[in-house]
């Protein structure tokens, strides 16, 4: 089995990691099916990296069907413990421009068809999702902007909250509206339930949100379209691999502590003997070893 120490998502445009070395791709089968795509395992500067196209390869999945169980899951059994995102976001704030990116603190949660965690049918498990992304890794995406020489180049916002939608269809105007009343800054429809998942798996994970629009709600403003979307995706595309890269240095050479990695310590309720072996043998790369 290969091992990876470092995992990247790669989102719309963003379908592969062109800085990868030594690479190979690895097929995966969880107990919650097949990833979205063949993982492809490498190294960067020596550091051990998995990349998983969450859309798959020429991007087949709507984002109601990406398997983010699945997903998840096979990080984990590669040994990931740092998940880096990247996701297309409209803005939906007038300072957040289209080519901006954001590196989201907080989430909402407006998905309804997607199953969010691992446990049930035998395993009880509640996480604190009060903080939902690592610190650690917010941090290292922040820094690596400014290591990969591109404080010029792009507006970077720390911090704010990340709406997810279901989609596949874009908002209406008074969805827009009523999601600005609520105080999000940018509006996505995979990052959720992945970060849930991921701390559930005690991955720390963050996101690097790469805006293409202004949703819908601006009045003087496009109207978002699959086309605008994948066309200013495509501007920020070559920024992402280079923040990628960097982002993968430092937390490669740092290998900082983060609350996700003990995350079910607490959030574990039932006890190791009374998880009936069937279930324990579903849930293993998450559960500690028996003692």
């Amino acid at each position: 089995m290969h091992t990876a120490l470092i995992g990247v998502l790669g989102g719309s445009g963003l379908y592969d990691m062109s800085t990868l070395e030594e690479v190979r791709e690895v097929h995966l089968e969880t107990p919650f099916g097949a990833p979205s795509e063949v993982i492809v395992t490498g190294r960067v500067d020596g550091i051990a990296v998995a990349f998983l196209a969450r859309h798959g390869r020429g991007h087949r999945l709507l984002p109601s069907e990406v398997p983010y169980r699945a997903n998840i899951y096979a990080m984990k059994m590669l040994g990931v413990k740092y998940l880096v995102s990247f996701s297309a976001v409209g803005s939906l704030t007038e300072e957040i421009r289209p080519l901006d990116m954001v590196i989201p603190d907080q989430f909402i949660d407006m998905t309804r068809r997607r199953e969010n965690t691992f446990f049930g049918q035998g395993a009880v498990a509640h996480v604190s999702m009060a903080q939902p992304v690592c610190e650690a890794v917010t941090e290292a995406l922040a820094r690596a902007v400014t290591s990969a020489g591109l404080t010029d180049a792009i507006h970077i916002h720390r911090g704010g909250t990340y709406l997810c939608i279901e989609g596949p269809q874009f908002s209406t105007l008074a969805e827009s509206l009523w999601y600005r009343s609520l105080g999000a800054s940018v509006i996505g429809m995979t990052n959720l339930p992945e970060a849930k998942l991921a701390r559930e798996a005690q991955i720390a994970y963050a996101t690097l949100a790469m805006v293409t629009d202004y949703d819908c709600w601006h009045p003087r403003e496009a109207t978002v379209t699959a086309d605008l979307a994948i066309a200013n995706l495509m501007k920020n595309a070559g920024h992402a691999q280079k923040i990628a890269s960097a982002a993968i240095r430092i937390l490669g050479t740092e290998r900082p502590a983060s609350i996700a990695h003990s995350a079910l310590a607490s959030g574990l309720v039932t006890q190791f003997q009374d998880i009936a072996p069937a279930v324990r043998e579903r849930l293993a790369a998450l559960l500690p070893p028996a003692d």
